[in-house]
């Protein structure tokens, strides 16, 4: 950390979160209830934290309400994101057929219009074992899929973007719950925003990571710089001895500006609390800037700029 810039109390970093490029897409599922719909949503994009291990990343965008869905019943937008549209495609399709499908009452429709087309309903219709019906619907085509509560209504094919996956911030705390109470303000703020997810659990990380490892299977290990316990014991630690929790946010979204903004007033919702209510500093995870194009750098973030 040089030259410190310092806000109510809590130091920035002067460096940058580096972002990757990705395939996205958004879901909507609606069903005769919000609670339905919401059970659908949440098995939907379970195991969906990092493509490291789940194949995509996925999760709850927000709650729509009856006039803001195609059926005209509530409803759950849903992002899903991936390295590559056909392991994306792919991801849908299992976690479609698998999780909403299945769910009673529900339904599911494209939520992005233009972008690559893959398959939505286009091949779940299939489980209607030939009782499926098509109806086209001001040019698209939609399945219905006769199930025990009655049908299944789903859109035959949904649109896949370009989009941004791994913007982030590291908060380091004086404790455990300061740095929960942080973290959970600056989710809270970001998912405000349009076009986001945080993928991970309540939006937040404890097992941030470095490139590498000392076991040559693992292409990735523990941020040591970063682990509290290790203080004192690894070559290069980041903290100092008054830093007792690191929480990271990782961030996707649609577009390269969609991540700016989530992450603008994620460390503006940190700062509010500052150094009186426990967070010392925010810094950010990169890798040298030889792996991700989209450099997110904190402090012209601050400032009002874009990256």
């Amino acid at each position: 950390m040089s030259d410190a810039l310092v806000r109510n109390g809590v130091a920035i970093d002067d460096g940058f979160a580096e972002a990757f490029p990705m395939k996205a897409t958004r879901v909507i599922v609606t069903a005769h209830n919000l609670e339905w719909a919401r059970h659908a949503a949440v098995a939907a994009t379970g195991f969906a934290t990092s493509v490291i291990a789940c194949g995509c990343e996925a999760g709850i965008e927000r709650e729509l309400g009856p006039h803001e869905t195609p059926d005209g019943r509530p409803g759950q937008s849903l992002l899903f994101f991936s390295m590559s549209g056909k392991e994306l495609a792919k991801q849908l399709e299992r976690r479609i057929g698998q999780c909403v499908l299945t769910c009673p009452t529900t339904a599911a429709f494209a939520g992005i219009a233009e972008g690559e087309a893959v398959a939505l309903g286009k091949n779940l219709r299939f489980f209607g074992d030939g009782w499926q019906i098509s109806k086209m619907i001001n040019g698209m085509r939609y399945w219905r899929i006769p199930v025990m509560d009655g049908e299944f209504v789903v859109q035959e094919t949904t649109a896949v973007v370009k989009a941004v996956g791994g913007g982030n911030l590291l908060l380091l705390a004086r404790d455990t719950d300061t740095a929960l109470a942080v973290a959970g303000a600056a989710v809270a703020a970001m998912r405000r925003l349009p076009n986001i997810i945080m993928p991970f659990p309540g939006g937040v990380v404890r097992s941030g990571s470095k490139v590498g490892s000392k076991y040559a299977a693992l292409s990735a290990s523990t941020n040591d710089a970063f682990c509290p316990s290790l203080q004192g014991l690894v070559e290069r630690s980041e903290l100092t001895s008054e830093t007792r929790c690191v929480l990271e946010i990782v961030i996707d979204g649609l577009t390269e500006a969609d991540v700016a903004d989530a992450m603008r007033v994620g460390m503006a919702a940190g700062i509010d609390i500052g150094a009186a209510g426990g967070l010392l500093r925010i810094s950010a995870g990169n890798y040298g800037g030889k792996l991700g194009p989209y450099h997110f750098h904190l402090r012209k973030l601050l400032d009002g700029g874009a990256a």
